[in-house]
């Protein structure tokens, strides 16, 4: 079973019972400089597709961002964000019917992005323009507040944290928290991210991930954005795309943990992994008499054909 308190969140006209099980976040980015595709999917057309397949694969949510969070380029205007995210969100949560979160720290951005479907704003920024909650509390959408001491698009790496970061992130948190029901959002409108990796060493973000109990303890469902991460990839020694493995490692510690929401790039593979974890923890059953199809158990030799069933395993 999972781990998690189970939360209720408010998005829009929505209410989204969380805990129940782990959510499984899937990522599409309107950008051509994402640190993890690179511009693998570069017009619209091509996003769709990669939404309609991340559901397929089993996401509960599509994220969709239109400024890479990369440190090495300049921050887009709101009107050339707005470009790239509104034709897609419309697309993804009209034509495909999906649950849209907007990935923006822009309160204009938020705002349109919500008028074309989105309901939920993944605020990267942790919540440094304020106007964001306002946008929020007038439309209703969940917001995820998240830590970071790092302005958008700068990068933070601070020793003085060292130790202590754990602590700064319930702290900063309770603070942004209030921020945001001062301004007129729900409680229940609120998901809390800790920040992998947003102003952090690898081990500062190990440091705050082995705390988590401390941001469960806020009261409102977590969101970990985990998914190819630098702190795995010190641990690995792997570049992004090379880090499924300990992608999926961190997918079962947080689940554990309690944690309610994984932002995470390999859909399928998460979905895959989590299916089977339910099914040996007994939160599902396998029926008696389920066989598994010839076709899938060997892989062909290169260039041939399957083994005949009559073989036997």
């Amino acid at each position: 079973m999972s781990g998690a308190r189970i939360l209720d969140l408010r998005a829009g006209a929505r209410t989204l019972r969380l805990g129940e099980r782990p959510w499984l976040m899937g990522i599409v980015n309107a950008t051509p400089d994402s640190f993890s595709d690179g511009g693998r999917y570069p017009d619209l057309e091509s996003r769709v597709a990669l939404a309609r397949e991340l559901l397929a694969a089993g996401a509960d949510v599509i994220d969709v961002g239109g400024e890479s969070g990369v440190t090495n380029r300049p921050a887009v205007s709101p009107e050339e964000e707005i470009a790239r995210v509104v034709p897609l969100i419309e697309r993804i949560a009209g034509e495909l019917g999906a649950l849209v979160s907007v990935d923006t720290y822009k309160p204009a951005v938020a705002a349109a992005a919500i008028a074309a479907g989105a309901t939920i704003v993944n605020d990267v920024s942790g919540l440094r323009d304020p106007g964001l909650a306002d946008v929020c509390a007038a439309t209703g959408a969940a917001l995820v507040v998240m830590h970071t001491r790092a302005a958008p698009k700068q990068r933070l790496h601070d020793a003085a944290y060292d130790g202590r970061m754990a602590d700064d992130v319930v702290a900063f948190l309770r603070e942004r928290i209030t921020v945001a029901l001062e301004r007129g959002v729900a409680f229940e409108q609120l998901l809390l991210d800790p920040g992998p990796d947003f102003g952090k060493t690898p081990a500062q973000t190990v440091e705050v991930l082995r705390r988590l109990d401390d941001v469960l303890a806020l009261g409102r469902p977590v969101l970990l954005a985990l998914s190819r991460k630098d702190f795995i990839g010190a641990i690995t020694g792997r570049p992004p795309r090379e880090r499924l493995a300990g992608t999926l490692a961190a997918l079962a510690w947080g689940a554990d943990a309690g944690g309610h929401v994984f932002r995470v790039h390999d859909v399928a593979e998460a979905a895959e992994f989590l299916a089977v974890r339910d099914v040996l923890r007994g939160r599902r059953e396998l029926e008696r008499d389920v066989r598994l199809d010839d076709a899938l158990r060997w892989e062909p030799a290169d260039g041939g054909s399957r083994p005949p069933s009559s073989l036997g395993s």
